[in-house]
């Protein structure tokens, strides 16, 4: 029975986590002409001034640059999100009734959840601090 307690919740947890992946995950970006070559990644012609007379910052290579990192970012948290709970519940499912290795696990995923709790706030502060959000540029 306690195993299939802990599948259950590590399923839930990977599903709550998968849930945060599919809205972080960044729209494919358009090709672009940097000199002759064509790139996915940034927009070179966006910060010269002859060609772009809009002076908006999402055009900014450095921009588009901050905006790959930040994404990074989040699918790295999600990673070790994940990893995170996957060993606590296996730490919880092999404690065989040992109170200190539950107590162990209970905090790896406590804390697992208090981290993806915080990067939720950051996020939220960048969105609000960055004009335009960071996923819409």
């Amino acid at each position: 029975m306690k195993i299939k307690q802990t599948v259950t919740r590590v399923l839930l947890g990977l599903g709550f986590i998968g849930s945060f992946a599919a809205v972080a995950a960044p729209a494919l970006p358009t090709y672009a002409d940097c000199g002759g070559v064509p790139t996915s990644i940034i927009n070179c012609s966006a910060g010269d001034p002859s060609k772009d007379t809009s002076g908006k910052v999402e055009n900014n290579p450095i921009w588009q640059i901050l905006l790959i990192v930040i994404n990074i970012l989040t699918g790295g948290v999600g990673i070790v999100a994940v990893l995170g709970l996957i060993w606590g519940s296996i730490q919880w499912s092999t404690a065989a009734g040992n109170p200190a290795q539950v107590q162990k696990a209970r905090t790896i995923i406590t804390n697992v959840v208090i981290g993806i709790i915080a990067y939720i706030a950051m996020f939220s502060l960048l969105n609000f601090l960055i004009p335009g959000g960071v996923f819409n540029p």
